[in-house]
């Protein structure tokens, strides 16, 4: 199986450089990846080495923490949008989301999936702080504001992506929005175990050995 289509190369380090972002724009040409998954400082320089190759450029929005204003989201989304970005990865707000308040959960995607003006919206669960019941209610939240996909991880929290969570997303979304599986994809088997559970995208920064079934 292919698995380069399925891929967001990522490098969301807070200490990734120009040259690094650089590097992963031209390993992502290479190796034909989906997107780059990128902070949004890079959005624009990223757009512009990656116009015309058919690689996208990820965005994250509120990222790690997704803890910040809807407010600020938004603006980080318009942000990203007016740079050339061609996804959005945005980090849910786990304290309403754990709390109840799934009403705050769904205003807060549903402006950035409006700021983003058509544009795939991926919310990040963050399922390792999570039990299942509020898997299912982020998934139902993340439906309900339009998203266009529901994603595991952040990769920057306690725990990544399981065949598990995948699994059960899976379940609840159905065909109405897509599955992200990221954090912790390491080899091109746990990659395809992630797809055989229901994943339609992969975020990796082992992409390159991955696809090329190397073990790190």
């Amino acid at each position: 199986m292919e698995l380069n289509g399925y891929i967001d190369h990522t490098n969301l380090k807070q200490n990734a450089t120009q040259a690094d972002i650089e590097r992963l724009c031209d390993e992502a040409i290479r190796y034909h990846f989906a997107t780059v998954a990128i902070n949004s400082c890079w959005t624009a320089m990223a757009a512009k080495r990656l116009a015309g190759t058919g690689v996208g450029v990820t965005t994250c929005i509120g990222f790690p923490l997704g803890a910040c204003s809807t407010q600020a989201k938004a603006a980080e989304a318009a942000q990203a949008v007016a740079d050339g970005t061609t996804e959005i990865d945005m980090v849910v707000n786990g304290g309403h989301l754990v709390a109840g308040d799934d009403q705050y959960v769904i205003d807060d995607i549903a402006a950035v999936v409006k700021t983003a003006q058509g544009r795939p919206v991926k919310v990040i669960l963050e399922c390792c702080l999570l039990d299942d019941e509020q898997i299912v209610r982020a998934c139902e939240d993340a439906v309900a504001a339009g998203a266009s996909f529901v994603k595991t991880s952040t990769g920057f929290s306690t725990g990544g992506a399981t065949v598990h969570d995948v699994a059960l997303m899976r379940k609840i979304v159905g065909d109405r929005c897509k599955v992200k599986a990221a954090g912790g994809i390491h080899t091109k088997e746990e990659a395809l175990a992630m797809v055989e559970a229901g994943a339609d995208r992969l975020g990796c920064s082992a992409g390159i050995k991955i696809v090329e079934g190397q073990c790190l």
